[in-house]
């Protein structure tokens, strides 16, 4: 826990934690807003909650970087709270107050996981010391001069949702150490995307980033472009060539799809990684290298260690750290931001296109559909929409058309009954050639009331009559 009594400017304090966002738990209004005031003069954003179940209300949509809750609340109390958080943010920072009786509580509290605890009464300067600390151990920043204390390492990943939040700190604290990652998500949910900002906010964010797709090489190359080769080390090698691990030293080496990699060569990386250095091919001296693997995959590699596809040993030096990316399906409330993003690169690339928003159904009809292609399928949809589109506003026909009628809204029962019905209709038509008097024998309805269902579905006997 800090020292009590180190002193910290107040400007200071508001370098270090602007836009930071608090969350107060607490059932004594008058300690909610003595906190509030204080802590908004100190430049932070904050909310209040007056029970532990508001502040599980408030969590998703608030996406506070810090939580300070008491101790002793009623109905939900603080650590109650603190286990709830954790389920589902386990990076999320919580400070406990409590009073003096509780304070062996408080330190139980601790030993779970709670960052710190303050006891009542307390010194404002002592809270802002233990934010401050909580704060910079759990979002650390490289130096001065590095890109990572810049919002840009996560620039290009677009999103309002609570998991893909948590997860991007999860992948900012992650990128401090040199520990290798493995990204487990399913296809086209922007694992290479992720795999950048971790470059970005790492120390290596000035050296190169180099991405390699396992499953676009061919075997018999693999060896090759990842360890590079000498000139005649094979029939067409006319000079030498620099492997692309070599290329990364000093950066990141992104291995995209490495559940495709063929098992003889799953071997020879995993010596590369194990010793730090490389061998091209025909060479007899092995070159050093210094890179940072990301590695990715779609593929349930425990699945394929079991059937021996994978080697298990090479899966733990990859696996040190498991990221996973969230389905578009789980973040639906995103959809919105990524679709107009993708039209206005549309607008930029295409000199043709005239669309410039959609419509409320067509948007309605976009975060209705069940994207099993993920945002790969999302860019593709809104491209194909923008370019094909005669009109400044994308309809709703226009998306439900790319999408091949595959929205995933759930049609309303009546019209579910009407389109059920109208379709018996024409069978029964077609079975009969047109004949009503037969067709309403075998819908066991009389002729009357038969005329008035085609009717009411705007059908006609005679289109059906032929020889």
């Amino acid at each position: 826990m800090p020292e009590s009594r180190k002193s910290v400017h107040p400007q200071q304090i508001r370098y270090l934690m602007s836009q930071n966002k608090i969350l107060l738990v607490d059932d004594d209004p008058r300690l909610l807003k003595l906190l509030s005031l204080r802590l908004k003069a100190a430049n932070f954003r904050v909310e209040i909650a007056s029970s532990g179940q508001q502040a599980l209300g408030k969590l998703d949509t608030f996406l506070p970087d810090l939580i300070i809750t008491d101790l002793r609340m009623e109905g939900m109390d603080g650590l109650t709270l603190f286990n709830s958080v954790q389920k589902k943010y386990p990076s999320l920072p919580v400070i406990i107050l409590t009073a003096h009786g509780t304070i062996p509580n408080a330190v139980e509290a601790t030993h779970k996981g709670v960052f710190s605890y303050l006891t009542k009464p307390f010194d404002g300067q002592q809270l802002l010391l233990i934010i401050k600390a909580a704060l910079e151990q759990c979002y650390p920043t490289t130096d001065k001069n590095s890109e990572a204390k810049d919002p840009g390492w996560r620039s290009e990943i677009i999103t309002q949702n609570s998991a893909m939040e948590e997860l991007l700190k999860q992948t900012q604290r992650v990128a401090q150490n040199e520990v290798s990652i493995l990204i487990q998500s399913d296809s086209g949910t922007g694992k290479e995307l992720l795999a950048r900002a971790v470059h970005k906010a790492s120390l290596r964010h000035k050296k190169p980033f180099v991405p390699i797709n396992c499953a676009a090489i061919p075997d018999n190359l693999l060896e090759s472009e990842l360890f590079g080769h000498l000139k005649g080390a094979f029939t067409g090698a006319d000079s030498n060539h620099t492997g692309l691990i070599e290329a990364a030293d000093g950066g990141t080496l992104f291995l995209d799809e490495i559940g495709n990699m063929p098992l003889e060569f799953q071997a020879k990386l995993l010596r590369v990684l194990q010793e730090g250095e490389v061998r091209p091919v025909g060479a007899t001296q092995s070159i050093p290298v210094d890179v940072r693997v990301i590695s990715a995959t779609h593929t349930d590699l425990d699945a394929a260690i079991q059937t021996g596809t994978f080697r298990e040993d090479l899966y733990y030096r990859l696996n040190v750290v498991m990221l996973e990316l969230p389905p578009l399906s789980e973040r639906r409330e995103d959809i919105s931001l990524l679709a107009n993003h993708f039209l206005q690169q549309v607008r930029k690339r295409s000199k043709n296109s005239v669309a410039k928003s959609f419509s409320p159904e067509a948007m309605k009809a976009l975060m209705a559909a069940p994207w099993p292609g993920n945002i790969r399928q999302l860019i593709n949809t809104i491209e194909q929409v923008a370019i094909l589109t005669v009109t400044p506003i994308i309809s709703e026909a226009q998306i439900n058309k790319a999408l091949r009628g595959k929205t995933g809204e759930i049609t309303p029962l009546v019209d579910a009954q009407s389109e059920f019905e109208r379709n018996y209709l024409v069978q029964i038509l077609q079975m009969t050639r047109g004949n009503v008097t037969l067709a309403a024998r075998l819908a066991k309805r009389n002729r009357t009331e038969f005329y008035k269902l085609l009717s009411r579905h705007q059908l006609e006997a005679k289109v059906f009559r032929h020889d």
